[in-house]
């Protein structure tokens, strides 16, 4: 928990979302599927909020929002950029303790950070079994993770920010499969989409989505940037018509599993 709020107080998330062509391409895919589902006058529950990004994005459709975040100095961005009107409030909590919310109690709940840090499927299973608590019957959750081949691919073999080899002696990639092994001192947890299939059994849901985020964006931000307005919305019809294709969805940094409470 202290190496997460370490990362955060150093890093600007309101950023990486809004930040030149290729920061907004995961937010502006999350919403699409979020608009979908939610409309003005619905309750919803933002968990892992950082500084509030989504939650103003909803606050500004209509929607009631109560947010958590663990992060101290997020929990004040938050406050701070709140606009007039927004209904809109965030407490300070953890993923695994809800239990400030009663049961049933939204009509959509977003889980947009927690699982990038949480490292066992128990803690895992136990942050979805809490958004599926809270969030009413027929209610749709949002729960986003950090896919590893998007890593491997982008900061691994292209940009070179660690050396694969040696993640391989550490064990921290499997040699054959190049499955990843993450640690808590990692701060982020990388995952792969049967391992999110597998964390999904048992759960009183059915999938709605399985989204590719951002997909091949990260790995090509130099051209995606350099995009003219034009050309980037050409960018983003071929990302939206090709970011549930089952050929496409591993091939990304960030996934969003959508799916409704039964």
């Amino acid at each position: 928990m202290d190496a997460i709020i370490d990362h955060y107080a150093g890093y600007d998330e309101e950023a990486r979302l809004d930040s030149q062509n290729s920061g907004k391409v995961e937010f502006l895919t999350t919403m699409r599927y979020i608009e979908k589902y939610l409309r003005p006058g619905h309750r919803a529950l933002d968990i892992g909020a950082g500084t509030g990004r989504y939650s103003r994005a909803l606050a500004d459709m209509g929607c009631e929002v109560e947010a958590v975040e663990l992060v101290p100095g997020n929990v004040e961005i938050f406050k701070k950029t709140l606009k007039p009107g927004q209904r809109a409030s965030v407490t300070q909590g953890n993923a695994l303790d809800l239990s400030m919310f009663e049961e049933d109690r939204f009509d959509a709940t977003l889980l947009m950070g927690p699982l990038y840090h949480l490292f066992t499927p128990e803690d895992k299973r136990r942050a979805i079994s809490e958004a599926i608590r809270a969030t009413k019957r027929g209610g749709v959750i949002f729960a986003a993770y950090c896919i590893s081949d998007g890593s491997i691919i982008d900061v691994g073999f292209q940009r070179k920010l660690y050396d694969i080899a040696d993640n391989i002696r550490q064990g921290k990639i499997d040699p054959d499969t190049f499955a990843t092994h993450s640690e808590p001192r990692d701060v982020f947890e990388m995952t792969r989409k049967e391992d999110i299939d597998r964390l999904m059994e048992g759960f009183a849901v059915e999938r709605l989505h399985y989204v590719a985020t951002d997909m091949l964006t990260k790995m090509m931000r130099g051209t995606v940037n350099a995009m003219d307005g034009e050309t980037f919305d050409l960018y983003l019809r071929y990302h939206y018509a090709c970011c549930e294709r089952e050929d496409m969805v591993g091939a990304t940094h960030h996934s969003l599993d959508i799916f409704r409470k039964t």
